[in-house]
């Protein structure tokens, strides 16, 4: 009969799938509270970030638009391609690997690895409640042998102490206590530090919240460089961004510059607005930023950026303020200049005369086209050189350039960090569960009172805890609360006059 029963429900529809659903489960289960997983997905998740750290990675700005971007990739291509090969530089881009920290693969790493660590809380949990929270004061006669490690029976007799002096000798020694009575025999458990296993959970939310900031900072964080020319603004985000922030730099300061070359610090006097209201304002230096706006804003570099006065021949103003020179040749101060209006631009070399007159080379080029290579192909025109307060004039251009002055820009890193707090929440949850789980180990204690008196003693103690001692002084005070002369048979070796000796140990 049992047979025939088993084939018919068998052969019932969808049995068959939810058996190998219940199965599936199961497996996956086991899979991801298991310690090996783990270990191998830690193992993954660091062997990505060492390409991270090895292989020079996009910029946040690169992907604020198709044109960053591609600027970005040009540069990447220029430094590998030559080593490499420009196939396996565009294989790599492919499989991310210029924006490891953001990339689809270290996404779902993370977020693996937090099902790991929740799916493994949960499954410990109950079992952490359960030894935190169900608790037996009865123990059988076997589980008092003194052969056995962490005994100790006292000798009973007149002098023996009653239940109230060993709930107060228990009490001295922070233990809270709870007694039962069965057959005449009195039965105390002592416990401290009862919940402190579950300061693994603890622990455990610190990791996740870890975690949790990384693909967080990795998908919703921000971070690009600002180059501010002195009193100029620039956005921050995109135009359009809802709560448009934007920078002016106020002015610029690198004391010891121009009399030795060799700047003693470097200080930006930064403002933050929001849809032109001012945020903040700060002078900012290296170690010392400013935070407005959900952004963080360093100081990091700054260069050079001549004044121009761009102008056709007629005098109609084409351009004028200061030009951040933030690229080099030929080991010199080099940008470039888009003339508003017109399709071409100015390339600009900074240099001095052997007098150490401050000189600039002004480069007019067109556009012309692309290379094979993707590059621009540039037609450039007849180079002029100014010095301050001089114009350069381009008759066959239509164009001149005077050079107003020198002033400097000043580099910043924005940084949007949104998992910072979580940060900070994930190291404060982690120090507590590690603090409570090493500094206030669990304790326990069960005595049983015999009718003669005799006393019987089990210790017990989680690890990160000398409990030999501590059940020694514990065994020393009992001792001392009958009056010093009572005979006891403790684990550790010695005299049996309440001092260590029997068997058994730790």
């Amino acid at each position: 009969m049992s047979t025939l029963t088993a084939r018919r429900s068998a052969d019932q529809p969808g049995a068959g799938i939810g058996a190998r659903l219940d199965s599936a489960w199961l497996v996956v289960w086991r899979l991801f509270t298991s310690v090996n997983f783990a270990v191998l997905q830690i193992i993954v998740l660091a062997l990505l970030a060492v390409v991270g750290m090895t292989i020079r990675q996009l910029p946040g700005f690169a992907f604020r638009s198709a044109g960053d971007y591609a600027a970005a990739m040009a540069d990447i291509h220029a430094r590998y391609d030559a080593v490499l090969g420009a196939g396996i530089v565009d294989a790599m881009e492919r499989l991310q690997l210029f924006h490891v920290f953001s990339s689809t693969w270290f996404t779902i790493g993370l977020v693996v690895l937090i099902l790991s660590i929740v799916i493994c809380t949960i499954d410990r949990t109950p079992r952490l409640w359960r030894m935190a929270s169900e608790i037996r004061v009865v123990q059988p006669d076997a589980y008092f042998d003194p052969r056995l490690p962490d005994r100790v029976r006292l000798a009973g007799g007149e002098a023996a102490p009653d239940v109230a002096t060993i709930r107060s000798v228990l009490r001295r020694n922070r233990f809270t206590i709870r007694t039962a009575e069965v057959d005449g025999l009195t039965y105390l458990y002592g416990d401290r530090n009862r919940w402190t296993r579950l300061a693994t959970l603890i622990s455990h939310l610190g990791l996740i919240l870890f975690l949790v900031a990384a693909a967080v900072t990795s998908r919703l964080g921000d971070e690009l460089g600002l180059v501010v020319a002195e009193g100029d603004t620039l956005t921050v985000q995109p135009i359009g961004t809802p709560g448009l922030l934007l920078v002016r730099n106020n002015g610029f300061e690198a004391p010891g510059l121009f009399e030795n070359g060799m700047a003693s610090d470097f200080v930006t006097d930064l403002s933050v607005y929001r849809d032109g209201e001012l945020l903040a304002r700060k002078q900012i230096r290296v170690n010392d930023p400013l935070s407005a706006g959900g952004y963080t804003f360093h100081q990091n570099g700054f260069g050079p950026a001549p004044n121009l006065r761009v102008r056709d021949l007629a005098g109609a103003i084409l351009w004028s303020g200061p030009v951040p020179m933030t690229d080099q040749a030929g080991g010199l101060p080099f940008g470039t200049l888009a003339v508003p209006g017109r399709d071409l631009g100015l390339q600009l070399l900074l240099d001095r005369t052997s007098a150490g007159v401050g000189t600039l080379l002004v480069l007019p080029y067109v556009v012309t086209g692309t290379n094979a290579d993707g590059t621009p192909e540039v037609e450039t025109g007849f180079p002029l050189t100014v010095t301050n307060g001089a114009t350069a004039e381009f008759e066959a251009l239509d164009l001149e350039v005077t050079l107003d002055g020198f002033s400097e820009y000043t580099l910043l890193i924005a940084k949007r960090d949104p998992g910072q707090g979580l940060v900070w929440l994930a190291f404060g949850a982690l120090i507590v569960g590690l603090s409570i789980t090493f500094y206030l180990p669990r304790r326990r204690v069960w005595a049983r009172l015999g009718r003669d008196g005799e006393l019987a003693l089990v210790g017990r103690s989680d690890r990160y805890v000398d409990f030999d001692r501590e059940f020694g002084r514990l065994v020393d005070d009992l001792v001392a609360a009958r009056g010093g002369g009572a005979r006891a048979r403790v684990p550790g070796g010695g005299s049996a006059d309440g001092r260590p000796s029997g068997s058994g140990g730790a």
